[in-house]
């Protein structure tokens, strides 16, 4: 924070992305949080309890020895009164997925991409998933997928703009019944190296 508030000056071109540690967990958990699960309303009462929930899963995935998982962090060099300091200002998943189909094969997807708020729209989601594809190629995959809800415009504009194309639209019998939207699969085909 800087005079009580927090800030992101820096393009895409100054965050570092890196593997996530597990010295990074509450830092991640509350991105999380605050991306998936916005505290208003009756979420400010549970916004700790998801925090734990997310905090207690992350750790788990991070301390697994899954050989095709990936956590990336993206890390911005922020003003403080006295200089700059490190952040922590976004994060996002890459693991492989076996389709529910019969006969299906592997697949790369990548979840749970969130950026601190004050540093949206400024490429640190475009760094991400470049790393992500980047790490998608070196585990011999060309392919890349991901979901996204239907009304998460933004989201949308940014996966449309990366390259990535719809695929799908599902929805299953809860979603219609309590009227939410339906989640789109997206596929990128990346070019090798």
């Amino acid at each position: 924070t800087f005079d009580g508030q927090k800030y992101c000056f820096h393009s895409a071109s100054h965050v570092t992305i890196r593997d996530a540690q597990v010295r990074d967990l509450n830092t991640l958990a509350e991105i999380l949080t605050d991306s998936f699960h916005p505290p208003t309303g009756l979420m400010r009462w549970a916004a700790p309890m998801l925090r734990l929930g997310i905090y207690e899963d992350l750790r788990n995935r991070l301390r697994s020895s899954t050989p095709h998982f990936a956590c990336f962090v993206a890390v911005a060099s922020m003003p403080t009164a006295t200089g700059y300091r490190e952040e922590l200002v976004g994060t996002v998943e890459l693991a492989l997925r076996t389709s529910w189909q019969p006969g299906s094969s592997q697949y790369p997807y990548i979840s749970n991409l969130a950026v601190s708020q004050s540093c949206r729209r400024q490429g640190v989601a475009r760094q991400l998933l470049l790393a992500c594809e980047r790490t998608s190629l070196e585990w011999g995959y060309s392919n890349l997928y991901l979901h996204v809800l239907e009304n998460n415009h933004q989201a949308r504009q940014l996966y449309l703009k990366a390259g990535y194309q719809f695929s799908q639209a599902e929805s299953d019998l809860l979603s219609w019944l309590l009227g939410r939207p339906k989640r789109l699969f997206l596929q990128k085909h990346c070019p090798t190296l």
